[in-house]
Formats: C-alpha cells, structure tokens, sequence
C-alpha cells in the first residue's frame, strides 16, 4: 500500500488539487447537509454564539462553516 501511495503521490504533486471544487459547482449542493456538517456546524455555531439552522443544504452548510470557522478561529490554515 505505502508503495502505491508513493506512485500517486509522484504522479501527482497536489494529490489534493482536485478535492476542493468551488460549491456552486457541486452536483449535490442542494441537498440536505450531511450529518458531518450538522454536527459540526453545531458546535461552531455553539462556540460562535449562533443559532444552528438545521435546514440547510451542502452548500450552504459548506459556507456556513467558512464564516464560522472564520469567526471562532477554527479551521484556519496556515
């Protein structure tokens, strides 16, 4: 397995190039939120002091954890 992983990886430099995909370009985006981004929106929304809306889609609980990742420091990359 570490051997494939090493031709992926020297096959493509940015393996992680193609996993994020701009959300108006999701497929999905206008179905409910997972049960990942429930659950982690709620804690964001806890530690942000927001109300937790459970109606959202993928796309707009993708945005959603942006702004509160944003807000509460959460999430940052460096």
């Amino acid at each position: 397995m570490r051997e494939y992983l090493e031709q992926q990886s020297q096959r493509d430099p940015d393996p992680g190039s193609n996993t994020e995909k701009p959300v108006e370009d999701w497929i999905t985006g206008d179905e409910p939120m997972t049960g990942a981004q429930a659950s982690y929106l709620k804690t964001l929304s806890e530690e942000a002091h927001v109300e937790f809306d459970a109606s959202l889609t993928k796309a707009e609980a993708s945005r959603r954890i942006d702004e509160l990742q944003a807000k509460t420091g959460r999430g940052v990359r460096c």
